[in-house]
């Protein structure tokens, strides 16, 4: 029988132990306070090999958890200098804070059932549990590939489309709310005489109604990305599924939606400021906090800031602008993405119907 060499154990000047493994062809070697941790460690390296296994550092081999896993992820795409979007890094962490010390081996099928379930009964919806899983899958799939961490994926997928044959994971419900001019005015009347609210909320509606601009993106832009002479201005970032990052777009601003971009733009010159050169220096939170609260105060049901963003979206088409001029001011790239928004009132297609030469027989 071939004698296969054991590891062998070498007490470090500093008081730690070496363990340093050569076993069929390959050297490995790590560094352990204890000599029964470099023992452990030693016994299972060993045993991979002899399972023809490649032999694995102990960062991996520490790995347990799925937080382990979450923190990899996040510690791998920030030394690559990939930015983690905002949505993405708080569902991370809220896997990490809620399940964290689950060890991913033990995530199997039913273990994504029962975790669906019970978010469905707090109240998440079939979006954002989705969205779960669907992290969940990526982190494993991500240390698997990155790490050679040995996880399963497939458990997980199963676990997904159980789910979604329970309803408990699907599409999100197309928004078709829209706000009428009286709550617009309700709205209007009511941050106006409110000498506590500081954002001119007024302002920011109507602005985003003349350009269909997201929160977020409004309180992006800034005055050396506007250019008067052309009317246009820079979104930069825009949101885009396929390009997250440095989608850069410059849109025209223009006057058909009800209300002026350009005047509203001007009206904020008045608090221009040296040390920040947005034009609308807010957060997107505070302006959702305000546009929700206030909303629930005046009793007006199920409307939320983004719906500005469909009513802009539907005006540029009721005043008779085609896809493709539509697309380029909201950003979106094809039709099934923008149709969704086309809740045309009937009284415009009448209006457009009218404008036109009446239809003629051309034998006449």
């Amino acid at each position: 029988m071939a004698y296969t060499k054991m590891a062998t154990f070498v007490n470090l000047p500093s008081g730690s132990w070496r363990a340093i493994i050569r076993r069929k062809g390959r050297y490995i070697s790590e560094t352990f306070k204890l000599r029964e941790d470099a023992r452990r460690w030693a016994t299972a390296q060993e045993s991979a090999i002899d399972n023809g296994a490649a032999p694995k550092k102990t960062y991996v081999t520490s790995k347990t958890s799925l937080a382990h896993l979450i923190d990899l992820h996040i510690a791998d795409l920030a030394a690559a200098k990939k930015p983690i979007g905002r949505t993405k890094l708080e569902a991370l962490l809220h896997l990490s804070r809620t399940i964290g010390d689950m060890g991913f081996a033990k995530i199997d099928r039913q273990f994504v059932i029962d975790f669906g379930r019970e978010r469905a009964k707090g109240g998440t919806g079939p979006v954002t549990i989705g969205m779960y899983v669907g992290w969940i899958k990526l982190v494993l799939a991500h240390a698997s590939a990155v790490h050679d961490i040995e996880t399963q994926i497939e458990p997980i997928e199963k676990g997904r489309l159980a789910l979604k044959h329970l309803g408990l994971i699907g599409k999100s419900q197309e928004r078709d709310r829209r706000p009428t001019q009286e709550e617009l005015d309700c709205l209007f009347k009511a941050f106006d005489d409110n000498p506590r609210q500081l954002s001119p909320m007024t302002r920011i509606i109507q602005f985003a109604i003349a350009t269909a601009m997201r929160q977020d993106e409004i309180c992006r832009i800034r005055w050396s990305d506007l250019d008067l002479r052309s009317r246009t201005i820079i979104i930069r970032d825009r949101k885009d599924p396929r390009d997250k990052y440095g989608n850069d777009q410059r849109i025209p601003l223009v006057n058909i939606t009800g209300y002026d971009p350009l005047a509203l733009i001007e009206a904020q010159r008045a608090i221009r400021s040296n040390f920040d050169d947005r034009i609308f220096p807010y957060t997107a939170k505070a302006i959702s906090a305000a546009f929700t609260r206030t909303a629930a105060k005046l009793e007006i049901d199920d409307l939320h800031f983004h719906d500005t963003r469909h009513e802009a979206t539907s005006r540029l088409f009721e005043a008779g602008l085609k896809i493709e001029q539509v697309a380029l001011i909201t950003g979106h790239k094809d039709w099934k993405m923008l149709r969704r928004y086309t809740h045309i009132k009937a009284n415009s297609v009448h209006a457009a119907v009218a404008q036109l030469a009446p239809w003629t027989d051309p034998d006449d």
